[in-house]
């Protein structure tokens, strides 16, 4: 697909788009040993302005990923710590007296920031899961009959362990739903992982984050944005994804088929994917490849199913196959 673009003239001028990602890439290359495909997805959502959901294992750089897409767009990041004890004030704020206006005032917590890290977002109880509800959908939070907008770019990246079950809590469907991608992340390969020694044992005491330098600027991310949304897309690829997504509601391996908003999330960002590629057009092959990351955390499998021990990437898999592509 990287050679699409030189087959066509582009309506759209995306060359300083993907200069800008290429830029990007490089950097976090500098620190990030392969993951190729969730570098590419994690770039994809912050030009279709998603949020995302990290899962692994401890020790695969989940957190470290989040702290190094802040330092490379120069916006303000802010980490939040979810435990069974976190209230919901202790992530939107709380409404404090001030003894000298006899006055309440709005204290903000960390929610109030252009990147989240929320790390192990299924720790924290359903209460505290709601307060992230209308955040992450309306970017604004409503305390005491008050609505405060949050400044964009607004994004929130959330880590979770799939394996770990003790003190944890299930995340509602409701809030899966508002995240555009779930991104699982493998253990690297043994080249890979021998890779990342030599470099650990070259950096000696340095920090990685030292070695990453600002690349994108919040006001551009917003202007890449505007560009996103002008990608050509033809209608029968928007029946095509209407038609894969359709599918998810009358399987009989799934309990729960996905929403409009699924439809959506894979719209946008096969725009942004197509972008990153140079085209100003969005073709199957993109809606293919972010099928997955936008559906697997949408569907839920019939018990049978999951007794059976099928994935819900396997059911996604089907279901694109099943749909006839588009000439």
């Amino acid at each position: 697909m990287e050679n699409n673009e030189e087959l066509f003239e582009s309506r759209i001028d995306l060359s300083h788009l993907k200069i800008a990602i290429s830029q990007v890439k490089d950097e976090l290359a500098k620190v990030i040993v392969g993951q190729e495909k969730m570098v590419d997805l994690l770039i994809a959502a912050l030009l279709a302005d998603g949020h995302v959901l990290l899962e692994g294992v401890p020790g695969i750089a989940k957190t470290l990923t989040a702290k190094l897409f802040s330092k490379i767009i120069s916006i303000d990041f802010s980490r939040i710590q979810f435990t069974p004890d976190l209230m919901p004030s202790d992530v939107i704020g709380t409404s404090i007296f001030n003894i000298k206006s006899s006055e309440f005032e709005f204290k903000r917590g960390p929610i109030f920031s252009n990147l989240v890290l929320i790390d192990e977002i299924n720790r924290a109880p359903a209460k505290t899961q709601a307060a992230l509800f209308e955040v992450m959908e309306e970017k604004q939070i409503t305390v005491d009959g008050t609505t405060y907008t949050m400044n964009a770019p607004f994004i929130v990246l959330a880590t979770q362990n799939p394996i770990e079950q003790e003190g944890t809590y299930r995340l509602p469907e409701a809030q899966l739903d508002r995240f555009i991608f779930k991104i699982r992340i493998e253990y690297p390969s043994l080249d890979e992982e021998a890779h990342i020694l030599t470099k650990a044992n070259e950096r000696g005491n340095r920090s990685q984050l030292e070695e990453i330098m600002p690349i994108l600027k919040g006001e551009e991310i917003l202007g890449y944005r505007e560009i996103i949304q002008k990608i050509h897309v033809e209608e029968p690829l928007l029946r095509y994804i209407a038609e894969i997504v359709s599918k998810t509601r009358n399987n009989h391996a799934l309990y729960l088929g996905a929403s409009p908003r699924a439809s959506l999330a894979i719209l946008n960002t096969s725009k942004a994917f197509a972008a990153m590629q140079g085209r100003d057009f969005i073709t199957p092959e993109d809606v293919k490849y972010v099928c997955t990351p936008v559906l697997n955390h949408r569907i839920v499998l019939t018990p049978e199913k999951e007794m059976e021990g099928i994935q819900v990437e396997d059911v996604i898999n089907q279901l694109v196959q099943m749909v006839e592509v588009p000439r």
